[in-house]
């Protein structure tokens, strides 16, 4: 059952998904009708689910369900993967890839690569310790208050000299 984002509690379960672009005007109205009308349906085994979603930054779709009554089955999680594939083959954009990291730019323009080039990110300067990231612990709505973070306090910290 969808449900306004604002009205989920802050424990709600969240995934982020990561556009390597932002979304054009007309990808951003095919999402949020693709995936309202996937929320309206989203259950786990019959059972429909609070759910909504949310576009953060015209780039970051974020995926989100209360679980306090029923639990997002595997079954479940696998529907949404499903509707976000149908999504990147519409749009040609990535999403589902978990392999990437995004970055703020000068002027935050959001930039994404793939994690494993990313140490040369570093090196050449591209990404610096003051740098945001999308932090990729972020698990609950409440989360969502610290979704970039500065490089130095994410994974990235390892790179940088100490």
């Amino acid at each position: 059952m969808y449900v306004a984002f604002d009205s989920l509690p802050e424990f709600a379960r969240i995934w982020a998904y990561q556009g390597e672009r932002q979304f054009t005007p007309d990808e951003s109205k095919k999402i949020h009708q693709t995936l309202e009308q996937f929320c309206k349906g989203w259950n786990t085994h019959g059972n429909l689910m609070p759910t909504s979603f949310q576009v953060i930054d015209n780039q970051i779709v974020i995926l989100a369900v209360d679980e306090s009554q029923l639990g997002a089955s595997g079954c479940s999680i696998d529907s949404s993967v499903k509707t976000l594939k149908i999504l990147e083959n519409q749009l040609n954009i990535n999403l589902t890839d978990q392999g990437k990291v995004s970055f703020k730019r000068q002027g935050g323009r959001i930039h994404t690569s793939s994690a494993l080039g990313i140490k040369s990110k570093v090196n050449n300067g591209e990404i610096t310790s003051d740098s945001l990231v999308i932090n990729p612990m972020i698990r609950t709505k409440k989360d969502l208050e610290r979704i970039w973070i500065r490089a130095n306090e994410s994974w990235l910290n390892k790179y940088f000299p100490n």
